[in-house]
This record gives structure tokens, sequence and C-alpha cells, in this order.
């Protein structure tokens, strides 16, 4: 079976980029279903409320439930104290499996990882070129799986990529994605550091076509088995132990300590950044800025 790990569906409300105003499900279908494509991961367009894009997205599953599994896109900031319960309804009523977060939006906060641990999810997380948060993430909460989309940088920060390279093979918990990855070595450095069972193909459509990005998966030359893995047998092993439909409505939301907000902080003059998950931050830090 093969599997599109990133792909956007649904309208956004701001209307002033493809990413935030429309991402049409059906030209997407068809290219997919061209190229050979069994089930597509589908999550929101950029948002202003994330619970009514869910709500589409999960409409949308609902028309093409052969074809379509839905992730829960939720916002670290303007959803703070609503996390658990966001989640909750997208993985017992929509029977969505996993959550999606961007970093444009904002960087990860534990609450996120609180609730992906609850659920047992998958995080498919943008961090936008900002590859140290995954450092910060990944040894906290090594029950999650994170999954990290575009080697860590769809503007093509090659500093970013070779970075998420490295954090593929020391943490395990740590996944990457194809889609828009341009710089084709960082796909076979990270297929031949980590392992082929630590990527996943993903086209990021509607926006990129899935034929094109499956044909950098074809052209790595892999054996069967090693390619069968990236093309959707490392996904569906990620979200296989979901807690979805009942088993999830008896999970328990996690107890809020009251630290520090999330962000980046200044520490020794501003000469070093730390990076805040709602914890406790070194001696004399100052807020760069807050999430």
């Amino acid at each position: 079976m093969i599997i599109d790990s990133h792909c956007h569906a649904g309208k956004g409300d701001l209307m002033t980029a493809p990413w935030n105003t429309d991402a049409p499900i059906k030209p997407y279908l068809r290219r997919a279903q061209s190229a050979g494509i069994d089930k597509t991961i589908v999550f929101a367009a950029f948002h202003s409320d994330y619970a009514q894009a869910n709500a589409q997205v999960a409409s949308i599953v609902a028309r093409y439930p052969k074809r379509l599994i839905g992730f829960a896109f939720v916002h670290a900031a303007r959803d703070r104290g609503r996390i658990f319960e966001m989640v909750r309804r997208a993985v017992t009523r929509y029977r969505f499996r996993g959550i999606k977060l961007h970093g444009y939006d904002a960087m990860p906060s534990r609450e996120i990882c609180e609730a992906a641990k609850a659920f047992r999810l998958p995080v498919l997380m943008d961090v936008v070129g900002q590859a140290f948060v995954v450092e910060m993430i990944a040894p906290q909460y090594p029950e999650v799986n994170f999954i990290i989309p575009h080697l860590g940088s769809f503007g093509d920060d090659w500093r970013a990529q070779q970075q998420v390279v490295d954090q593929l093979v020391r943490y395990p918990n740590v996944y990457t994605d194809t889609a828009g990855v341009r710089r084709f070595d960082y796909i076979v450095q990270a297929v031949k550091r980590a392992g082929p069972h630590k990527i996943l193909f993903g086209s990021d459509g509607p926006w990129l076509h899935p034929g094109v990005e499956i044909h950098k998966i074809r052209l790595l030359g892999l054996p069967p088995e090693k390619e069968a893995l990236i093309l959707g047998g490392n996904v569906l092993r990620l979200m296989r132990h979901a807690r979805v439909g009942w088993e999830a409505a008896q999970a328990s939301p996690p107890v809020n300590h009251g630290h520090a907000r999330p962000g980046v902080y200044q520490v020794d003059g501003g000469r070093n950044p730390a990076y805040a998950l709602d914890g406790r931050l070194p001696p004399g830090a100052q807020p760069e800025y807050e999430l």
C-alpha cells in the first residue's frame, strides 16, 4: 500500500496565499490515483480557527473514507488550554490518526506533546528551519513519534536539513517526510545514515504534484522491501497504536503545572537562544518572543 503522508485539504480563511486560501482535494485525488497512491493523510490549510478547520477536513475525509486519513491541526499558542479536548474530539468523533502543527503558527508546547502521548498519536511538526527545537522535544518525549516534514525546511535551508539528518540518526522517535525536498542528495544521505525505516513519503499536495514527489523515492533505487517502508509501511506503523473511538474517550487530560510559556528566550546577553516547552528556563533568561 502506498500512502502519501503529507497533504492539505479544505479552505483557509486568510486568503493571502494558496496555503491559507484553498486546498482543493479533487485535483489532488486524480493525480494521486494516476501515481498509484492508495491512501493520503490530510490536514487543514492554515486557518484562524483549527477546531472549525478540523471539522471541515473531517467532512472531506467522510466523503472519501477509503482514500483519506485525517490529522488534527492545532495552534500551540492560540489553542492553549483546549488542545487536549480538540485532539480528543478529533480522534473520538472524526477518528483522526495524528496531530499536525506548524512553526509559522507557533512552535510546539508540552500541551501538544502530552496530548500526543495520551492518545498515542504521531506529531507532524513543521519546524520551519529551526531544527534546534527537535533537540528539546525528542528527548523530553521519547514516547511520542515526531515527523519533521521537508527534512526540516521547505525553504531549502541546508543547515536545518543537515541537522535533521543527524537527529534522525540520534533519536529513535524522530522521523522525516520527503515532501518538497529539492536537494535530492539529502534524501539519499538520510536513507543511508538513518535507514529507510525513518523516512516517509509525502507530497505536500495539492500544491505539489504527488507523481513528481513519488518519483524521487523511485529514483533512490532501493530494494522493494525498503522502498515499501518509505512509501507506506513506516507511516502505517506510526499510526497503528493510536487511541481512537471509545478507547480515546477514556483518556485523562494531563496536569498543567503552570510553567513558563513556550517561546525563544535570550541567555547570556542574547548570545545564546533557549527554547521553553512550558518548562523552566535557565537563570537570567529574557523573552525574545513568547508563543
